[in-house]
């Protein structure tokens, strides 16, 4: 098995926890005080890093640190929508596959900025994204769009657009070192949003246990991504495969929370997961003909 791969399937585990505990937390927390003190949760893999001794370039370090400060400001704005989302009572076993189709964006833009191909099931892929996002908007009480749909396209958008500045800081510097500056851009967020938003006077402990456990299950899924881009896996392989998280949350989501998801949903959620795997597949090389 390829080294990118075992790094991406670490990816996907790690972040179907993440996305159960952003549920498990609820309203006890804003969406900006989830993003605020879950960066807590990122300090034990930032020490990590800093003596990895891993922390290397291979090529412009300035532009390598500048896409993955990028790319973790846009995660970040992506994670408090994604939280915003949760908080308004949506529910976990729907949320979290719409959003797992975030790899279409990165995919779209690995066509036209890295002059990636997309091949005839990735374009099947694309097709069953939109009839997932269909399934998940239409409501069945007369309404078209659900309140939170709207919501849930910002973190599909950015994350989309931030997994390619992933992809495009691992061509200048080392997976690790990419990772340190991923993480390094929330710290600024976190300052300006707890000023925005001070803490509540008394956070209970079960509430700091489960928001530093999420900022930790996040960060060690993000590095496991930037170590696979590292590993010479493309960026229109390696983001489809990891929004397969869901296949890790949904569940603990129907065991832990007892959420049933209806028909339509259901037929949303294995449209959407179609369409990951789809996407993921690749064309395999051709052979050089002989002469």
């Amino acid at each position: 098995m390829r080294p990118w791969l075992l790094w991406t399937f670490l990816a996907v585990v790690c972040w179907g926890v993440w996305a159960i505990l952003a549920r498990l937390l609820g309203e006890s927390l804003t969406a900006g005080q989830q993003q605020a003190l879950s960066t807590l949760g990122l300090l034990p893999v930032i020490a990590a890093l800093a003596i990895s001794g891993k922390l290397t370039s291979q090529g412009n370090r300035r532009r390598g640190a500048g896409y993955a400060l990028a790319a973790g400001g846009l995660t970040c704005l992506g994670n408090i929508a994604y939280y915003d989302v949760l908080s308004r009572g949506a529910r976990a076993a729907t949320v979290v596959p719409l959003t797992a189709l975030y790899p279409l964006v990165t995919v779209l833009l690995a066509v036209l900025v890295l002059g990636e191909r997309l091949n005839r099931i990735q374009l099947a892929g694309v097709i069953l994204s939109l009839g997932a996002i269909y399934l998940f908007n239409v409501q069945q009480d007369g309404g078209f769009f659900s309140a939170w749909l709207l919501v849930a396209l910002i973190p599909i958008g950015l994350w989309g657009v931030a997994a390619l500045l992933q992809k495009l800081a691992t061509q200048q510097i080392s997976g690790e070192l990419a990772t340190l500056w991923f993480l390094a851009a929330f710290f600024p967020v976190t300052a300006f949003l707890l000023l925005q938003q001070p803490l509540p006077i008394s956070v209970p402990t079960q509430t700091w246990l489960l928001v530093i456990l999420l900022g930790f299950a996040f960060a060690l899924g993000n590095f496991a991504l930037l170590v696979a881009f590292a590993r010479d896996g493309k960026a229109s392989v390696i983001a489809p495969l990891a929004g397969l998280y869901p296949l890790a949350s949904l569940p603990i989501a129907i065991l832990l929370l007892g959420e049933r998801p209806g028909f339509r949903e259901g037929a949303g959620i294995l449209l959407a997961l179609l369409a990951v795997i789809a996407l993921a597949l690749e064309s395999p090389a051709s052979a050089p003909q002989p002469t």
